[in-house]
């Protein structure tokens, strides 16, 4: 039994065949529409989401299977102190695969060494987001056709983004591939991930607090909101919260073929107008995460 709790738990050639699998699923919906016909997904989000719960729920769906779970741990026996570990053993007996969003990091690797079925993290704090990961992957390559010789720009809140940090690791083992981290000072990336990801993998990375001085090297510009959840003090959250809004005349130096990203949910650091630009991709992106997200729990469940 196989769970996927961090990127880093796939290989370079499994992210090949997910990626793979997912275009197929894309190219061929029908062929996938009965695959796991009588098996049920259960969705244990002991924190607030929209895109990943839905995504999840519309993946198991489309693949003919059925969804059971909880939207918040106030519906569910956590509110009464059941432990996650007896949570897990308990909808083991219920389901055949769980998908679980928690705000401790480490609860669902945890999990997984209780559950008797595969466990998928959905994201445990400002930790692992593996799921994100793999749709921001199928984004690129569907953008891109290539995961080597890019540039990205991670910017916006790069201290507490657990998908900047998840898309970091699994970039970085990829070849030539230039990283550029454009945040406030209080907001830049740990420095554990600088020395243990990209100094590992010699990975040429900037840092910089200027947007639009780099905007014309970049392939790819990921986009980040500054988190409120994440903050301790009000205040610095206020004070941070509006340091990058992409608006169309930043723009004005960047490639034809950029590629604007972002995990979503967006509030202001993404203007509206920005939508209807071609190079706009953080909603092709949601879609994408349905389509590897069925890739994944076909893997998992190891059905053909």
């Amino acid at each position: 039994m196989r769970s996927l709790i961090d990127i880093k738990d796939l290989s370079i050639e499994e992210i090949d065949e997910l990626i793979v699998k997912a275009n197929d699923i894309i190219e061929n919906p029908k062929k996938y529409a009965h695959a796991c016909d009588g098996l049920k997904l259960a969705t244990l989000f002991f924190e607030p989401s929209t895109r990943t719960r839905l995504s999840f729920e519309a993946a198991m769906y489309e693949l003919g299977g059925n969804v059971l779970g909880f939207s918040e741990a106030q519906s569910s026996s956590a509110a009464k102190g059941e432990s996650v570990s007896d949570t897990v053993k308990t909808v083991s007996c219920y389901a055949d695969i769980i998908a679980m969003r928690h705000p401790k990091e480490g609860a669902p690797l945890v999990a997984s060494r209780k559950a008797s079925v595969p466990i998928i993290n959905a994201g445990d704090g400002g930790h692992n987001h593996p799921t994100q990961t793999l749709t921001d992957l199928l984004t690129i390559h569907r953008e891109k056709g290539r995961f080597d010789n890019l540039t990205i720009g991670f910017c916006g809140d790069l201290k507490f983004g657990r998908t900047v940090h998840s898309l970091i690791e699994a970039i970085s083992r990829y070849k030539n591939i230039k990283v550029v981290l454009i945040s406030p000072v209080e907001l830049k990336l740990p420095s554990y991930i600088k020395h243990d990801v990209l100094r590992a993998h010699n990975i040429e990375y900037v840092q910089t607090t200027n947007l639009e001085e780099v905007m014309p090297t970049l392939d790819i510009l990921y986009m980040t909101r500054v988190q409120r959840e994440r903050f301790f003090n009000e205040d610095d959250y206020v004070r941070l919260k509006d340091s990058y809004i992409l608006t169309p005349e930043k723009l004005v130096n960047a490639k034809e073929d950029l590629c604007i990203m972002h995990p979503l949910p967006r509030v202001n650091e993404i203007s509206t107008e920005i939508d209807n630009d071609s190079r706009a991709c953080y909603f092709k992106q949601v879609l994408n995460g349905k389509f590897i997200r069925m890739a994944l729990i076909l893997k998992l469940l190891g059905v053909e």
